[in-house]
């Protein structure tokens, strides 16, 4: 099973969202991943969808979501071709005894602790999905109150741009 990371440029309209999410829903596709933002533009948003499937089922997905109205864009990040990152807050119990060690830890992978209660900790990381998924398995061995992620976020690296090929029915966007 492969994974592929679609940046989607769309318009910044009511419903677009669940218009999105409804194609993958009707035609049974799984969203591993969705994250939305605002542009630089206020007419536009763009989504970052994680979806997993073989190269068939992909390339469909890239289809249809060519067809909504809405979509201006559709841009596959590939690895070393893009940056993309996750956000993920955890929240770990900690006794007196234990709380240096998981600020060890957090201090190892660059990460922030950003509340701390006499008995919690609150810490924030961002990275790629290898890099979060180390930093929760080193923390397993205490007790994880909570964790929350954002999804999976990227833009093509360089010059390029997901406004290139829309560059003219967008205006003034282009990769000059």
């Amino acid at each position: 099973m492969e994974k592929m990371v679609l940046s989607i440029l769309v318009g910044n309209t009511f419903g677009v969202l669940s218009r999105v999410s409804g194609l993958f829903s009707r035609r049974g596709y799984n969203i591993d991943s969705l994250t939305v933002g605002a542009t630089e533009n206020t007419e536009f948003s763009r989504m970052t969808v994680v979806a997993s499937g073989d190269e068939q089922i992909l390339d469909q997905i890239k289809k249809q979501l060519a067809k909504l109205e809405d979509v201006k864009e559709i841009k596959v990040l590939k690895a070393g071709e893009s940056v993309c990152r996750e956000l993920v807050f955890v929240k770990v119990a900690v006794t007196p005894e234990e709380r240096q060690s998981v600020i060890a830890i957090a201090g190892i992978f660059r990460a922030s602790i950003v509340d701390v209660s006499t008995s919690s900790l609150m810490i924030e990381l961002t990275g790629n999905e290898a890099k979060l998924a180390a930093f929760i398995k080193l923390l397993e061995g205490y007790k994880i109150k909570e964790i929350a992620r954002t999804g999976i976020t990227g833009l093509s690296r360089g010059d390029a741009s997901i406004y290139g090929d829309a560059a003219e029915e967008l205006g003034e966007y282009s990769d000059d």
